[in-house]
């Protein structure tokens, strides 16, 4: 009875709109807590989060030292394959490779920034395009998220960020920034694209102005070179690993990316506030369709990035359902502000005056998100004591590789990230992600032994990397008549789930 009292007494008509005048930042102005806000969430996700890594950016981080040692922008010295999807983000790596530094840290910091970056970009995006809960539910939800966490390392984070920074230029006129950002996401992954299609689909709709070519022409001045290289030297801007994940897709074996968002989403549907949240984002979407039509643009990107990559039928990699963390986390915002904005029955039902039953409404929803927040931290605190276990056993095999190898041994394996990072030697990897010809044998009824089998017999690799017992058919045929173990790496001191024996081949 008294806190009611105690907020009606501010005589606020409107609690909503005193949240969008007040509580989220003006345009014009940077607020000083914005400093430290990016510092200390940075140095927080960092610190939890600096151990973290996978596989497949290591790819990456392989060109980045190649390129920074003046091998070429390649991964296999002599092979121009384009087989990292982001340019961008390789470019950024390279000065810190020339420093010798740790890349897979030095990812994990830029990942950590990009994330404490995207949600503020959504705070600062709901004070162009109203409400204010939907900043509480981009700050709060976003930077809590498991599933952006499990991305850092990648390009995923930043890619998001500067998606998000676009959108957020664009909502304040500002086109020039919003040609700039459009080119950084881009860079970073092709489907980038999506967003400057999206944005100017939308300014001749809405606005129905003459075309302001200045942000045209700069963004394309920022992305042609880079394409116009790619074809040059590459044959194509077209990553490899884009048709060998279709081809893994493909599979009987694997899911495609639509069937795998169902995959992923049983495993989320197993805590109680993702429920909530998943119906307060349905609600937001209803909501959105009749009245918040100015978040279309971000929600028309979201639809139209998981129609594309359904499409695509790239296989169900973790990191590619994040980038639609961004609408998700709006809609929610967007449902909580329905709820507090239109249930004038829990108005009336309120002791107070209709004025604090808006007030008492909308801090009640604040504080679902916030909840909601807390949960999904427990789930990153869970996360953060589940790191890959391929990691270190992989790293050893890549040291094992550089100190008992000749430098121009040719080794064979099905994950070549960390093990080709760590060994310097050119790798031929059984999942197609390195060559293109490899990525053709991969079809429905094919198996990565089927694969391998096909790779080790035409490309007649000096060293492989086999997961004990799990490829028989080279085991069996190829490893038996031209292959001698010469190293095991059990799986009891690294926690892994099978030892890895090392075959050297006539």
């Amino acid at each position: 009875m008294e806190i009611p009292r105690l907020l009606a007494s501010f005589r606020i008509k409107n609690f909503n709109n005193y949240c969008d005048q007040k509580i989220l930042p003006s345009s014009s102005k940077f607020p000083w807590w914005v400093l430290i806000y990016l510092g200390l969430s940075t140095m927080f996700i960092y610190v939890v989060f600096s151990h973290w890594a996978y596989d497949d950016p290591f790819i990456t981080y392989r060109y980045a030292y190649n390129l920074a040692h003046g091998l070429g922008f390649v991964y296999n010295p002599s092979e121009r394959i384009l087989s990292t999807t982001t340019p961008l983000f390789t470019l950024l790596l390279v000065p810190f490779s020339l420093l010798n530094f740790d890349l897979s840290r030095v990812a994990v910091f830029f990942g950590a920034i990009s994330i404490s970056s995207g949600g503020l970009l959504l705070w600062y995006l709901a004070s162009s395009w109203k409400p204010a809960l939907v900043g509480w539910a981009g700050i709060a939800l976003y930077t809590t998220f498991p599933l952006l966490y499990a991305t850092l390392g990648s390009e995923t984070p930043i890619y998001i960020t500067f998606c998000l920074g676009s959108f957020m230029f664009y909502a304040r006129q500002r086109y020039n920034w919003t040609a700039v950002f459009c080119s950084l996401a881009t860079l970073t992954r092709p489907d980038g694209i999506l967003v400057p299609l999206i944005l100017a689909i939308d300014f001749l709709l809405r606005d129905r102005q003459s075309i302001p070519w200045k942000p045209v022409l700069l963004f394309l001045g920022l992305t042609l070179p880079w394409f116009i290289f790619a074809w040059l030297y590459f044959g194509s801007p077209i990553p490899v690993t884009l048709i060998a994940k279709q081809h893994q897709g493909g599979m009987s074996i694997s899911l495609p990316f639509a069937r795998g968002f169902l995959y992923w989403a049983r495993g989320y549907a197993q805590q109680w506030f993702y429920w909530v949240e998943a119906t307060l984002a349905f609600l937001g979407f209803v909501y959105l369709l009749w009245r918040e039509h100015q978040w279309m643009p971000l929600i028309s990107w979201t639809i139209c990035y998981f129609i594309a990559y359904s499409i695509l039928g790239v296989s169900r990699y973790h990191w590619y359902y994040a980038p639609l963390l961004p609408g998700y986390v709006i809609l929610v915002g967007i449902g909580g502000y329905a709820i507090s904005a239109n249930l004038s029955f829990v108005r009336k039902l309120s002791l107070v005056d209709n004025h604090s039953g808006d007030i008492v409404l909308t801090v009640s929803v604040i504080a679902a998100i916030l909840v909601f927040s807390i949960g999904q931290g427990s789930s990153l605190l869970k996360l953060r004591n589940l790191p890959d276990k391929r990691v270190s056993i992989y790293k050893d095999i890549g040291t094992w590789l550089t100190e008992n190898t000749p430098p121009n041994a040719l080794v064979g394996a099905l994950e070549v990230g960390i093990i080709g990072y760590y060994s310097h030697r050119p790798m031929l990897d059984f999942a197609g992600l390195i060559q293109p010809d490899i990525a053709q044998q991969l079809k429905f009824n094919t198996t990565y032994d089927d694969v391998a089998l096909w790779a080790v017999e035409n490309k007649r690799p000096d060293y492989l990397v086999l997961h004990s017992g799990g490829f028989p058919k080279v085991e069996q045929s190829y490893v038996a008549q031209y292959c001698h173990l010469v190293k095991r790496f059990p799986k009891e001191p690294y926690g892994y789930s099978s030892n890895m024996d090392m075959y050297a081949c006539k």
